[in-house]
């Protein structure tokens, strides 16, 4: 079972559009107010606004918790709608906690010693992550994830996750354009190396890393 992420998970329907956990001004000038007023005003409003729409005539699925909807409706066609809304819901939720005033540079402790170990540096993981949201196609997420005991890091298309594969998201970056087009418009890779010299909350993902070591 996939430790509860209570920052992204919600218990079940009507959902809301979470509050930010800082103000909108927070992260400037790396992240501007105008950014948030598309990506979480509108893009990610748009995300709770559908997916409640689409269960409004389904008691069946309105006891369920976002994520269980999440693993519900992963890999079925008739449910695609269903996952691709929620799964949104969550991915924004966690990615607003992935970021933090004042953020960026290494983590500490245990989780810092783990990427140590399982990539042989820091640096090391943070290329292969700056460099995996760079080179995914189209819209989706970059993460690191602990999989099986290992710390890797993977890259998902569209609203994909790794909860669907059994893995823990421990922290990610939101690779769509809308994520990032306001303030670095086509670039990218500019984009992810702000995010981690400069955003990247390590406490959140220390703590999902031993969340995760629980589970």
């Amino acid at each position: 079972m996939l430790p509860n992420q209570a920052e992204a998970n919600q218990p079940h329907y009507p959902f809301s559009l979470p509050n930010l956990p800082y103000a909108k001004e927070a992260l400037a000038p790396h992240y501007s107010p105008e950014s948030f007023d598309y990506h979480h005003g509108k893009h990610h409003q748009a995300y709770v606004t559908n997916l409640n729409k689409l269960l409004e005539t389904n008691s069946a699925l309105q006891s369920k918790s976002l994520e269980a909807l999440i693993m519900d409706a992963a890999g079925k066609a008739e449910a695609v709608g269903i996952f691709n809304n929620a799964a949104q819901i969550w991915n924004h939720s966690f990615f607003w906690h992935c970021m933090k005033p004042q953020g960026g540079g290494k983590p500490s402790g245990a989780l810092f010693a783990q990427i140590e170990k399982d990539f042989g540096s820091f640096e090391t993981f943070a290329e292969q992550f700056k460099t995996g949201g760079a080179t995914q196609f189209g819209s989706g997420w970059v993460w690191l994830v602990l999989d099986n005991g290992t710390l890797k890091v993977v890259k998902t298309a569209n609203a994909e996750l790794p909860m669907t594969k059994n893995q823990h998201a421990l922290l990610t970056a939101d690779v769509w354009e809308h994520a990032y087009y306001i303030d670095y418009r086509n670039r990218r890779p500019d984009y992810l190396a702000i995010f981690l010299e400069q955003l990247v909350n390590w406490e959140f993902a220390e703590k999902n890393y031993q969340r995760a070591l629980q589970g």
